[in-house]
């Protein structure tokens, strides 16, 4: 059988490799072990066509089965490649492909930052589809709480780890504002905001007339590990929780952190 060009090659697939990939991911879905039955109603096929499969993968060391209750659960292969994948996945790599894809379906400028030395630092700047007079670019450390970026990490870092972070950072619009000086109503409002909204805003400020909507994303440990931060004028990025560009920038973070190994 002619495979044919490469376009062919990289459509080609094998059915059973998928149907059986649906019983690992059922398996990885699931808390506990499963019964044969529970297994196979849930990767879509009949017992009788889930046992092969996990004979074979059993035999891999991908799947284990309890003497005592006949359940099945992952095994130490399964657990050696899901700690392999934790290792070689970048945040970075993950994050600006969903940033990309999100500011070309708005059109609207989007924004990646890490917690870097100095505090959210931006490290990728896409700009929006409408020229957006903004002072940020690769580098730029935000404001903690005078931006929409600092304002989602500080929602979801620790106590200790903020209070370590903060050590010398600036915290509000003009700077120069020291840890003991933070004022603990804006720490409170960004976790509000973010406990209410799973994201956090920022309306005219620091630049009047732009508006700007973050969101954290999480890692496998349900550390933040960046913030994805959506913002444009005011006239095309409406102030509203429930715009379609805070529920945009909401589900991009989310699929990067489920790319990172989160569940929420």
């Amino acid at each position: 059988m002619d495979i044919g060009d490469d376009g062919d090659k990289a459509q080609r697939a094998i059915q059973s490799v998928e149907v059986g990939g649906r019983l690992l991911l059922a398996l990885g879905a699931n808390p506990g072990p499963m019964t044969l039955k529970d297994l196979a109603a849930e990767a879509g096929l009949p017992a009788s066509r889930a046992h092969p499969y996990l004979v074979s993968f059993g035999r891999l060391g991908l799947v284990q089965q309890d003497a005592d209750s006949g359940r099945y659960g992952l095994g130490p292969a399964a657990l050696q490649l899901g700690l392999t994948a934790l290792r070689q996945c970048d945040p970075v790599k993950a994050a600006v492909p969903v940033a990309e894809a999100l500011a070309a379906q708005t059109g609207q400028a989007v924004a990646v930052a890490v917690w870097g030395n100095f505090g959210p630092t931006v490290i990728r700047m896409i700009d929006a589809r409408q020229p957006l007079h903004v002072a940020m670019r690769a580098g730029t450390v935000m404001s903690m709480f005078g931006t929409a970026t600092g304002r989602a990490f500080a929602a979801v870092l620790t106590p200790e780890r903020l209070a370590d972070a903060l050590a010398g950072v600036a915290l509000g619009n003009e700077g120069g504002v020291t840890t003991a000086q933070a004022p603990d109503a804006e720490l409170a409002s960004a976790r509000d905001e973010f406990n209410r909204h799973g994201c956090t805003r920022a309306v005219g400020r620091p630049i009047p007339g732009v508006n700007a909507f973050s969101a954290p994303v999480f890692d496998h440990d349900g550390e933040p590990a960046a913030v994805l931060t959506l913002l444009g004028h005011q006239d095309h990025v409406p102030s509203a929780w429930t715009s379609p560009m805070a529920l945009a920038v909401k589900r991009a973070a989310g699929e990067v952190s489920a790319r990172l190994g989160w569940r929420a």
